[in-house]
């Protein structure tokens, strides 16, 4: 099949949904520069246009490239985390970014979408009764621990827990029984005395305010009360088009990165909220039609595995800016303002128009050299 023929079986629906997201990215930006275009909703609306060609020519790619070169780009972001622990670049109080003079990195988001890579490709050469077995869950248990290890060491909690819930759904889909999550889940239990006094103060801080926000109105639980009085003061239907009083007399902290959401419901009202949420809703659902008619496993677990990515990023910033977890420091996908989480995402859409494009090919299950290591250690 040719790249034009394969163009023309894009879910072009989806893509459709994807720019509307974009275009709400671009206002929000709009009203919250008071009405000008400088300095974030042009460089966003560049970056996103650059992106769609992005994962349109990721789409058209053979999935099967994408998983051969899975544990390569796999190795390439762990590499880059340990060069963002050695070198990389302080920005709010964490290490996360390395600075390539014209453009800023952060390899923690590519990571999102390479760990769900090489998991999917391991588990799709395993069989329900190798996975069942404890030696087979070794390797890919520390495949996702040592980027999440690094990413703590920035720190950067958050976006450790987004690996950690992106790795457990895709161990569950693959097939570990459930006495084995329920081993884990006691063990994580047990050891939350014990990591407690290893957390930074400013984490435990955030788990404190999310408890009692009101006791530390001016500092600690600032942020989180200023949403919500936003997010009340929007009302029904909001206050109109850069009207919100919170955001533009910069009582809302991060109104373009963190707390979009709550600056567009201020403007927006519960309405124009509920509306965004539902546009997310329908690109979620389209996201997981796909990846569910994937007729290989390695498509499915990608698609399953992308998708689950980009809800936990929707539901923890929704989340976060209503107060109903601790403030995480997540952005809310292809609103907020940034290169690295926008291109991440959007390679991860690539790959799911590329399972559906390819949702008909067969790929071999078999990888003799780790199935004869594994053979020879059982």
């Amino acid at each position: 099949m040719s790249w034009r023929e394969k163009l023309r079986h894009v879910n072009w629906s989806l893509v459709l949904f994807i720019n509307g997201l974009g275009l709400v990215s671009v206002t929000a930006l709009v009203s919250a520069a008071d009405g000008n275009i400088e300095p974030w909703a042009g460089r966003q609306a560049m970056r996103f246009m650059v992106s769609v060609v992005m994962m349109l020519t990721v789409a058209v790619v053979d999935i099967r490239f994408w998983m051969r070169g899975a544990y390569v780009l796999y190795a390439i972001c762990l590499v880059l985390l340990v060069v963002v622990d050695a070198h990389g670049t302080v920005g709010m109080g964490a290490q996360r970014w390395i600075d390539l003079c014209f453009i800023q990195i952060q390899p923690s988001e590519i990571m999102k979408v390479a760990l769900t890579l090489s998991l999917a490709r391991y588990f799709h050469g395993r069989s329900l009764e190798e996975i069942a077995k404890p030696i087979y869950l070794i390797l890919p248990i520390i495949i996702v621990l040592l980027p999440v290890g690094l990413v703590l060491k920035q720190p950067d909690l958050g976006t450790a827990m987004m690996l950690l819930m992106v790795s457990s759904t895709l161990f569950f889909l693959a097939g570990a029984r459930l006495w084995q999550f329920s081993v884990v889940l006691v063990t994580s239990i047990t050891l939350v005395p014990v990591t407690w006094p290893f957390l930074h103060d400013y984490q435990r801080k955030r788990i404190l305010t999310f408890l009692h926000p009101e006791t530390d109105p001016l500092g600690a639980g600032y942020h989180i009360l200023q949403s919500k009085i936003a997010l009340g003061s929007g009302g029904l239907f909001g206050k109109g088009f850069g009207k919100g009083t919170q955001s533009h007399l910069n009582f809302l902290p991060e109104k373009q990165t963190d707390f979009i959401f709550t600056m567009w419901a201020e403007e927006q009202g519960m309405v124009g909220g509920l509306a965004l949420l539902f546009l997310y809703t329908i690109v979620i659902a389209l996201s997981y039609t796909l990846a569910l008619r994937s007729r290989n496993q390695f498509g499915r677990l990608l698609g399953l595995g992308l998708t689950t990515t980009f809800f936990l990023y929707v539901f923890s910033n929704a989340a976060m800016v209503m107060g109903l977890i601790p403030v995480v420091g997540i952005p809310l996908p292809l609103l907020s303002y940034g290169g690295t989480a926008m291109m991440t995402v959007m390679f991860g859409f690539g790959l799911l128009l590329s399972i559906d494009i390819h949702r008909d090919v067969q790929m071999s299950r078999h990888c003799p050299y780790l199935r004869d290591l594994f053979k020879t250690l059982s």
